[in-house]
Formats: C-alpha cells, sequence, structure tokens
C-alpha cells in the first residue's frame, strides 16, 4: 500500500494510472476505521483497478468544537486496516494541504433544502463542511467511483445532488451499513461508548424493524410517537424519529403516495449521538 500526504505526488500518481486506462475507486474517511469502512474499500478493491481511501478529521463539518476534540483518531492503526484489506493508496493529508491560505474552495449550490432537516435542524452547517470537503476530496483525488455508506443516508444524498447539480464525472455507489451483533450501526463514535450503553443503542435498530413493519397498517403519528417513547425508555435521549420519502428526505403522511421510504432517526447514548436508519419500502 502507497501512502501520501501531498496532493501533487498523489496526482502524479494516480495520472501514471488514468493514463494506462486504470479505474480509481475512491473511499473518503475520517478515520477510526471500522468493518463497515472496511465493507467500502472491499467492495471497491473489487470493483475497480486502484484503490483510494482519504483520512482526514474535516474541521468544517464539526458544529460543536468539544465534539471535534473528541473525535478519535488513530491513524497507525487505520493504515494496518487498510493495508490489510488490500487498499493500493491512502491519502492523509494536513489540514493546509485540503485548505490552503488563499484558496476559495466554498461550493455554491442550492442544496434545495437538503441539509436544513433531519441532520441539518440539530447540526446548522454540517451539510455545508460535508459538501465543501467531499468536493475538495473529488477535486484531489478525481475517482472514476465513489463509494458511500447508508448509515449516513442524508449525507450520501446530498452528495448525490451535488454530483447531479455540479455534473460531476463520478459514479457514486452506496454500501449498505454494516451492523455489530445486535443491529447497532459500526460507526467510529461507537468507540466512545460504554458497554452499557452500547447494549442500550441497540433499541434504536430495533425500533426501525418494528416501526417497519407497521406502515402498512398504522398510522405515521402513532409509529413515531411509539418509536421515540421506546427508545426514550430504554434509557437514551431521542432527538428525532422521522418517515421519509427516500429520495426527497420529507416527512411523509400516506405511504401509499410514496415508492421509496426510508425511516430515520438520532440519539443519544451518554454523550454520543448516534444515528441510524432503514429502508421500509424501495430501493436497497
Amino acid at each position: 500500500m502507497q501512502y501520501f500526504v501531498k496532493h501533487t505526488t498523489l496526482k502524479n500518481k494516480l495520472d501514471l494510472y488514468r493514463k494506462n486506462g486504470k479505474t480509481i475507486g475512491f473511499i473518503p474517511t475520517m478515520g477510526a476505521l471500522h468493518d463497515g469502512h472496511l465493507k467500502l474499500v472491499h467492495a471497491s478493491v473489487y470493483e475497480c483497478d486502484i484503490s483510494v481511501c482519504s483520512i482526514f478529521v474535516n474541521p468544517t463539518q464539526f458544529n460543536d468544537v468539544s465534539d471535534l476534540v473528541k473525535y478519535p483518531r488513530n491513524l497507525p492503526k487505520d493504515s494496518a486496516l487498510l493495508k490489510a484489506a488490500g487498499l493500493d493508496i491512502l491519502f492523509a493529508p494536513t489540514i493546509l494541504e485540503v485548505y490552503p491560505n488563499g484558496m476559495d474552495i466554498r461550493v455554491d449550490i442550492d442544496l434545495e433544502g437538503l441539509d436544513t432537516i433531519l441532520e441539518g435542524a440539530f447540526r446548522p452547517g454540517h451539510f455545508k463542511g460535508v459538501v465543501q470537503i467531499v468536493k475538495r476530496l473529488l477535486d484531489m483525488v478525481q475517482p472514476d467511483v465513489l463509494y458511500m455508506g447508508q448509515k449516513d443516508f442524508q449525507q450520501f444524498t446530498i452528495i448525490r445532488h451535488m454530483i447531479k447539480t455540479l455534473h460531476l464525472p463520478v459514479k457514486l455507489v452506496v454500501i449498505p451499513t454494516e451492523r455489530e451483533p445486535g443491529g447497532l450501526a459500526m460507526s467510529s463514535r461507537n468507540e466512545r461508548l460504554s458497554a452499557e450503553y452500547r447494549k442500550k443503542a441497540r433499541v434504536i435498530f430495533e425500533t426501525l424493524n418494528t416501526s417497519k413493519t407497521r406502515i402498512e397498517k398504522d398510522s405515521l403519528v402513532t409509529i413515531k410517537s411509539d418509536a421515540l417513547k421506546k427508545i426514550s425508555d430504554a434509557g437514551l435521549i431521542p432527538e428525532y424519529f422521522e418517515i421519509v420519502d427516500g429520495n426527497t428526505l420529507q416527512v411523509i403522511h400516506d405511504p401509499s403516495q410514496h415508492e421509496y421510504i426510508v425511516g430515520l432517526a438520532a440519539a443519544w447514548a451518554g454523550d454520543v449521538r448516534l444515528i441510524d436508519n432503514l429502508i421500509f419500502r424501495g430501493k436497497n
């Protein structure tokens, strides 16, 4: 596995691969890797000639400075995992490499409200930071295929919108969520969970599954109310539980009018904020 910090040296290497007709897959991450990330790497290694993974803890997408400080970092461990997974190139740039002084890398597009609901309502400015860093990394790597995980449903929906709006020459592939035994969605933040809260947090996925079985027969208002109570009763503090159209992310009121339906939830397990989702109907 090759390791790069500088964009220019990475570009020179990737240009050689492109010149020889090699396809390039890209997995952007913030490190603290788990099996969910490695699932993306495996997909890229299988489908593309050259696979690149970036590790960069992006400060512009943290609306809470304490969350940025607490975010787990372990580059040596991450590097070993990526090498074992068969990754070709690890790109771990510095902040100045990504955000050079004087360079305007703002992404001025209309997100059409996708960034102000659900996660965006609780984390103002978060998705503008996500769009900025993903666009910047895409410009640096110039991959043929971009791999993202389903766990961050709103995130990949917004990136898909960005790719379409800017006519970027990259294919987005979304990989299903990887889960721990018991159903908890794998997340870098899980490292901060106590054993007690890790067990309690299983209720999020359990509630999503139960709610999925009820959308054909019960009112959505009742389903959402019951879901919030179940999560709360388990010892977590729920922020939201919504049932939305999978394309627009808008809350639905009549399931019969929508072909693609997704349940999304966010809750606090102690001082760790967790998110999850489940497709209730439609695309997989």
